[in-house]
């Protein structure tokens, strides 16, 4: 297989699974809505870290690089959601 052709499977396969780590938080949101209150701190530095990541993907030159930010996306989301119903 073409070194280049690897990277961009490789990439779309990690872009994957992040994507699950980061529904993952979905239980968590809905124990939180639900008054079983979870850790704040973690869904908060996923957010931040993922949008460090978004950021860079978006900046990067000579292009953007996708994988990072559809990655990272769903991490903006679903940390924030989590984190704001676990102070709420």
């Amino acid at each position: 297989m073409e070194n280049n052709k690897f990277f961009d499977i490789l990439g779309w396969a990690a872009t994957v699974t992040a994507i699950g780590m980061y529904v993952s938080y979905i239980p968590q949101i809905s124990n939180n809505l639900n008054g079983m209150k979870g850790d704040w701190l973690q869904p908060l530095v996923a957010a931040v870290n993922c949008t460090l990541w978004v950021t860079y993907g978006i900046l990067k030159k000579p292009k953007r690089d996708w994988p990072i930010i559809t990655a990272n996306l769903p991490g903006i989301v679903f940390g924030l959601f989590a984190f704001i119903t676990a102070i709420g």
